[in-house]
């Protein structure tokens, strides 16, 4: 092994996996940072990679590719995970994997290594991409290693600190985090016990509730054919506009999740999420999707929404099945075009109005009003025929249950059906039962063993 190239955040397992490397490898390590809207956290990664010993560093803004690539396919299929979890680290890896590919094959390097631990997601998310992209590559990843002797969080501190590693985290503040510019993930810490009510100190990004404004704010997100493009009436790129809306929700505190999630490894595992922005918009592009989509188009990409999820969730990206998924998607989102205009206030967002050039929502026939264009007469007939399955077991089912109630000595002859599913009377026996439940107006009740 000559050359690896690490997966660098300058967090704390890829910041002592820099001299773990060398020293277990021997090895050349070229540190890649990929930029997917860390902010201020990609500051002074550079100095810091090579004073602990990387032969090379790379810094590569990812941002746009990252949201037009994405978290926009993803936005656009409405995948969510287990019902909350808007994917922000899961479509972060790819990305970041692919790039650290790429770097390899420029730098000429014989693996990649990732500081995932073998109890999470992201290590299946950055090994199936290198694997997808390049399988000759070799991957190393040291939490799975044998020679690696750390076992906690507490382990990797001593060991940054016997190295003169500075690391942002102590042992008040042990949080796993991940952030970017879509969202930011906390987990560990006072988080691994689900029944402790997350402390204010987690939220980073955004208000919390308490401290959002007492007044609700409005923003409107327009979309073409599925993708946003405007915020409030203005036109903005992505990260642009991704950062606006960042701005807007955190203001309001809109976006927090808390969840307890079932891993990909089997593990449950509970994570406290800040996703202001996504959550803006996941929900503008449902108002407008409920506006352009036919009932079997939206209930069937509901269906499929569930397994997208899944996918990106579970490090397929690079899959033949989330690229087919991609054209049915695509597909829906011809008409999905047009304004939604939401209200935040105090960690919610409610529907304030939205508008499309091509919406399915026709006044004059959702209204009371007759109209020309619907009979209200036909839901009869309609009614008949959608019903007509229900009615047929519903008959036999009435049949079943006065053969029961017959007394034994009317035997068990097999009745004919009549028009009104009651039964042609075959017996004195059968006639007083029926007149019995007719007069009732219910279902005859089946007797009890003593009485048969």
């Amino acid at each position: 092994m000559k050359k690896v190239v690490l997966l660098y955040s300058g967090g704390l397992d890829t910041s002592i996996m820099i001299p773990w490397l060398r020293e277990n490898y021997r090895c050349q390590v070229i540190a890649m940072c990929a930029d997917v809207g860390q902010a201020e956290e990609t500051r002074g990664l550079k100095q810091k990679a090579f004073k602990t010993g990387a032969s090379k560093f790379y810094l590569e803004d990812l941002r746009e590719e990252f949201i037009v690539d994405y978290i926009y396919p993803t936005l656009r299929a409405g995948a969510v995970y287990e019902g909350s979890y808007l994917l922000g680290t899961s479509f972060a890896r790819p990305i970041i994997a692919k790039r650290a590919v790429e770097i390899a094959h420029k730098e000429h390097a014989d693996a990649v290594a990732h500081g995932a631990t073998g109890k999470g997601n992201d290590q299946v998310r950055f090994e199936l991409t290198v694997m997808a992209l390049d399988p000759s590559l070799a991957i190393i990843s040291p939490w799975k290693d044998p020679k690696w002797t750390l076992r906690s969080r507490e382990d990797c501190l001593a060991y940054a600190a016997a190295r003169n590693i500075p690391v942002s985290q102590s042992k008040k503040r042990i949080y796993s985090e991940d952030r970017n510019i879509w969202h930011i993930s906390h987990e560990g810490g006072v988080l691994e016990d689900p029944a402790a009510e997350p402390p204010d100190s987690v939220f980073t990004l955004s208000s919390t509730v308490e401290k959002a404004p007492a007044r609700p704010g409005y923003v409107t997100v327009g979309f073409g054919k599925g993708t946003p493009v405007s915020v409030n009436g203005k036109v903005l790129p992505p990260v642009a506009l991704l950062s606006e809306l960042n701005r807007l929700g955190a203001l309001h505190g809109v976006g927090h999740v808390d969840m307890v999630e079932n891993r990909l490894v089997g593990i449950k595992s509970r994570g406290v999420y800040e996703t202001p922005g996504g959550s803006i918009l996941y929900a503008a592009h449902r108002e407008l999707e409920r506006l352009v989509l036919d009932r079997d188009t939206l209930h069937y990409k509901e269906t499929i929404a569930l397994r997208y999820a899944e996918l990106v969730y579970f490090g397929q990206w690079f899959s033949k099945l989330r690229e087919s998924l991609d054209a049915f998607v695509n597909a829906t989102q011809e008409n999905v075009t047009g304004t939604a205009r939401l209200k935040l206030y105090k960690g919610g967002i409610y529907p304030a109005g939205s508008k499309a050039p091509k919406s399915l929502y026709l006044s004059d026939l959702a209204s009371f009003t007759d109209t020309d264009f619907y009979d209200q007469k036909d839901a009869r007939g309609f009614i008949r025929i959608f019903g007509l399955p229900m009615k047929v077991a519903g008959i036999v089912e009435r049949r079943k249950k006065i053969k029961w109630a017959l007394p034994r000595s009317a035997g068990s002859a097999v009745l004919p059906v009549s028009a009104d599913g009651l039964g042609l009377p075959a017996s004195k026996a059968l006639r007083a039962v029926v007149r019995q439940h007719r007069a009732l107006a219910r279902p005859p009740v089946l007797p009890n063993a003593n009485t048969r």
